[in-house]
Parts: C-alpha cells; sequence; structure tokens
C-alpha cells in the first residue's frame, strides 16, 4: 500500500515559519542550544518521519522601512544560525531521521556546497538532503557584499549550472575507489578519481572533489520554486518537492501537471516526490484542538505580515498605505517570490492590489486554519489529500515549538499508521529508503537531462 512521506519544517531560528510562534506560553526560548533541536529530532524520528528540514535565508527580514529594529522587538525570524551545524547535533542523537537544509545557488560557491552536504551525508550514514534556493532579497545581497539581489529568471539560469557543478563534484569518486590496503600501502585506486573541469556562461569548477561518495550515493535534492521557471527548475533536478496548494482541487491539477513536466524532462515522475505544506492543530480531540486554535489566531501581529512580505516580495511595504493600490511599475519591479506576487492578483482579481489586499490574500505570518481537530480530522484530511492524487506526502509546520511535533506525532500518526498510510518502522537506515528512491550511482542524473535535451 502507498504510504505518505511526513517531513518536519524547521528554522534555525528563534522561531518557526509564523513569527508568532515564539510567543506561545508553551514553546520553549532555549532555541540558542543544541538540546532543544535535539528534543524536535527524538520526536520526529519516534513520529517515523522521512526527514527534518531547515528552511534558511542570509539575513533577517529588515526591508521594512529599511531598518532591523522592529524585526529584533517584535522576534519576527532575526536569530538564523547555520543549519547545517545544527543538523550535525541533531543527526549525533538520531539513527533514522533525514536531515535536510537550504544552501543558496546565489551566494555560495558550487565545490563548498558540494563538499559540505556529501560530508554531512558520510557522518549521518547517508540522510543529507540540500534545499536547493536561489536567495531573492536585496539584505541578503548586501550581507554577501553584493548592492541588489539577480534577477529573477536570470538566479534560475546560474542555478542550472550550479547544480551540475554540484553533481558534478559528487560523482568524481567511483564507489570502489578506496583501497585502504595497509599491506601493500595503496590507499586509493587513482583512476578512479576523476576531475571535473567545468566551464559554464556563470561558473567553473575544477576539481578534483575530496569527499568520496556515501551510503545512499550523494545527498538527496530538494526543491520548492513556484513560479513558471520555479518549477521547470524542479522537474529538472529535484528529488523531492515542497509545494503550498492551497486546496485539494487545486493540488490535483498542479500536482498532475507538474508530474507530467518531470516525465518531459525525461525523468521518471514516481522518483520526484511531491509534499504539500501544512500546519495541522491537533490535540486528544477537536474541542480541545479548536481551544488551542483560538489561543493561536491570537499570536501574530500586523507587523509580522508587513515585515515578511517586505522580505519575501523585496519591497518595502511600509513606502505605501494600507488601502492604496500597488502601481503597475511597482508590481513590475517586485523581484522576490513572483509566484506568491502573481497569487495575489489572481486571487483578488486585481491588477494592481493593496498592502491590505496582500496580507489578506497570502496570509503571510499567519497560520491557515484549516486543519484544526483531533486524531480522526486531522487523519480525515490528510488522507483526502494523499488518496486523491494531490501529493505524496506532507511539510507539517509548527505553530508551537516544540509541542506542535509532540502533538502530531502523539495523536495523529498513530491514526495515519492504523490505517496503513504511514510507516510503522523504517525500511531502512538512509534518506533514499525513507523516500522510496534508488540508491544514486554517477551518472544518472546527467543520462536523463541528456535524454530531456
Amino acid at each position: 500500500m502507498r504510504q505518505m512521506h511526513l517531513i518536519g519544517f524547521l528554522q534555525a531560528q528563534n522561531c518557526t515559519i509564523f513569527a508568532s510562534s515564539w510567543r506561545h506560553p508553551e514553546s520553549r526560548v532555549d532555541f540558542l542550544t543544541a538540546d532543544h533541536f535535539q528534543e524536535i529530532a527524538r520526536i520526529l524520528e519516534a513520529g517515523k518521519f522521512d526527514l527534518g528540514f531547515f528552511d534558511d535565508r542570509l539575513s533577517m527580514p529588515d526591508r521594512y522601512g529599511s531598518d532591523h529594529v522592529h524585526t529584533i522587538e517584535n522576534g519576527i525570524r532575526c536569530v538564523k544560525m547555520d543549519p547545517v551545524v545544527v543538523l550535525t547535533m541533531m543527526g549525533a542523537v538520531t539513527k533514522h531521521l533525514g536531515l535536510g537544509s537550504t544552501a543558496s545557488t546565489t551566494y555560495h560557491e558550487p565545490f563548498h556546497i558540494a563538499r559540505m552536504f556529501q560530508t554531512l551525508d558520510l557522518m549521518s550514514g547517508g540522510r543529507a538532503a540540500w534545499n536547493i534556493v536561489t536567495s531573492v532579497n536585496d539584505g541578503e545581497a548586501a550581507n554577501m557584499g553584493r548592492d541588489e539581489t539577480m534577477e529573477h529568471d536570470r538566479r534560475y539560469d546560474r542555478a542550472d549550472e550550479f547544480v551540475e557543478v554540484v553533481l558534478g563534484h559528487w560523482d568524481s569518486w567511483e564507489d570502489d575507489a578506496l583501497i585502504l590496503d595497509k599491506a601493500t600501502g595503496r590507499f586509493g585506486d587513482g583512476s578512479k578519481v576523476h576531475r571535473l573541469d567545468y566551464k559554464g556562461r556563470y561558473l567553473k569548477s575544477r576539481g578534483p572533489f575530496t569527499v568520496p561518495r556515501s551510503r545512499q550515493g550523494r545527498p538527496v535534492l530538494i526543491q520548492a520554486g513556484s513560479s513558471g521557471r520555479g518549477k521547470r527548475f524542479s522537474a529538472r533536478w529535484a528529488e523531492l518537492v515542497f509545494v503550498a496548494y492551497h486546496d485539494v482541487e487545486a493540488g490535483k491539477r498542479d500536482y498532475a501537471a507538474f508530474k507530467r513536466m518531470v516525465a518531459e524532462e525525461g525523468r521518471d515522475p514516481d522518483q520526484v516526490k511531491v509534499a504539500t505544506l501544512c500546519n495541522p492543530i491537533c490535540a486528544a480531540t477537536k474541542a480541545e484542538a479548536e481551544d488551542r486554535a483560538a489561543l493561536i489566531a491570537k499570536l501574530p501581529l500586523e507587523i509580522d505580515s508587513l515585515s515578511l512580505l517586505s522580505e519575501a516580495l523585496n519591497f518595502d511595504f511600509a513606502s505605501k498605505g494600507m488601502d492604496d493600490p500597488f502601481t503597475d511599475e511597482e508590481m513590475a519591479s517586485i523581484q522576490g517570490m513572483h509566484a506568491m506576487r502573481d497569487r495575489v492578483v489572481q486571487a483578488t482579481g486585481k491588477k494592481n492590489p493593496t498592502v491590505r489586499d496582500f496580507i489578506q490574500a497570502t496570509g503571510r505570518g499567519r497560520p491557515r486554519m484549516d486543519m484544526v481537530g483531533g486524531p480522526k480530522e486531522i487523519a480525515d484530511k490528510l488522507e483526502e489529500w494523499f488518496t486523491s492524487g494531490a501529493c505524496d506526502g506532507f511539510v507539517i509546520a509548527a505553530t508551537i515549538m516544540p509541542g506542535s511535533y509532540a502533538d502530531f506525532v502523539k495523536y495523529v500518526v498513530p491514526e495515519l499508521q492504523r490505517r496503513g498510510l504511514h510507516r510503522k518502522e523504517y525500511n531502512g537506515t538512509t534518506l533514499r529508503d525513507h523516500l522510496g528512491l534508488p540508491r544514486s550511482v554517477p551518472g544518472d542524473w546527467r543520462a536523463k537531462t541528456l535524454a530531456a535535451e
């Protein structure tokens, strides 16, 4: 029986994706300690999650009013630690949980990314994943020594080359390159480690690479592009895709369309898993969950939405009144998340939406309240999404840390297991095992890419 994939959506920061989460009376505030994240890792592994995944940005949200003071004062995702370092702490207390992190193709070098994630893969026994992103805002550009962010589609063009370089380096070592024969003094077979010598339009990298292959071959590739260009990028490269479908019917249409895009790239659609974002609010009973939701709904502030919209769309929302429509020039100037901008236009039916329209249509900074209930109610909704062909699994976002994960594992996971929708035990030790993906062999991605071209 087909079973759903579960991913814990994490941030190495003072709150979850929701800035309001730190304000909840039950949320832990020791987010600067390894114990905080190790407890989350233990909870996710107890629930047989595929992986814990870290979203990340290279700046705090300071686009609103061109100032960071409001971000610090309100705790709006202002603490951002290195997620890969945090993952090593989580990996040390788990044996099966996959370990995924975001790393930008815009401001890093591919050799560095290749070495970092392949090392994590080796140290975790084949549990690593890299979420490929192109950085979206000017704050990140300024922190990394640039004047402004790169134009949207050009970021993806560069990212295509970036992934080719990373995969090329990961392919450099053949599986049997190491010999380790002390009697003869032969450490390895030099003919089985290859230089890349890559030269593209944006990037070049020589090699040879310095990290051998892992138990799963190489890390899993994750992507979450939602613009047209982003979806094409995902279809070409990703093995696990994060989406944010807003209802089952739209999810079914988008899921089917994306799987067709994967096939058009010469890849097997069944080998690309699609997981949609949700934030279930659950408890032992529906009534208790509704009480929880009522408190959670009171925590977000208007400044959360304004600050996070400014960050995501790379536009200062403080420059406009709440009911002032965006001009054509302002809409065209947005170089952040194009899909978010386009979704607001579609949802409002307005070519020139207002600031208030953006807040209401995106729900930015506010948890959705469409999945509240006891074990049966939550499992029913997840089962509907999963069995109707709208997704292969779910990215579970928390509103209380780590209580949201603990509640989900305590109340919902057993019900999903009872229905045969979620594993009772891990089927293997690597992340590829959890996702039902074959072990990667050198060149597997290249053959598919060339076939599509």
